[in-house]
């Protein structure tokens, strides 16, 4: 299975997915949030790699991608023969919805993933864009409503 979210698509099968690694990564990093970034070829999100928290601000209520785990990333990407489509981050015990803290801190041109995880379990999964004028999100095409 395959999602489609603006002009890239979220390859969402087989065990090694790019959704898989999302959630057991929220999991495994409840109760903080866990973020990572989105690696697409082709226009197709193909892997998701963890990258550290690296906030000082609370990592339950906050994440951070430092300079030097952003360069990994795009580094990744290249390796990959990719590129660096956006980033994911799970809200440990709240909605898989942007916060004003995530509005203030979004990069345009990319695709933002939130994960709700809820007593450490993943749930929902959002997909999300800036809007040019970066006074909000829109959301994308994306989303798995996980019982």
């Amino acid at each position: 299975m395959s999602t489609e979210v603006g002009k890239v698509t979220l390859a969402s099968s087989g065990t090694h997915s790019a959704l898989a690694a999302i959630r057991r990564h929220g999991a495994s990093a409840f109760p903080d949030e866990c973020c990572g970034a989105l690696i697409a070829v082709g226009g197709v999100i193909v892997d998701a790699i963890e990258l550290p928290n690296s906030t000082s601000a609370g990592a339950a209520r906050r994440f951070r991608v430092s300079p030097a785990d952003y360069r990994f990333a795009e580094a990744a990407a290249s390796a990959a023969g990719g590129t660096l489509a956006g980033f994911y981050h799970s809200h440990p015990n709240h909605p898989a919805r942007p916060s004003t803290h995530d509005l203030e801190q979004a990069w345009p041109n990319f695709l933002y993933v939130i994960l709700s995880v809820v007593n450490g379990e993943p749930g929902d999964i959002t997909s999300w864009r800036l809007v040019d004028d970066r006074s909000q999100f829109e959301e994308g095409g994306l989303r798995w409503d996980i019982a």
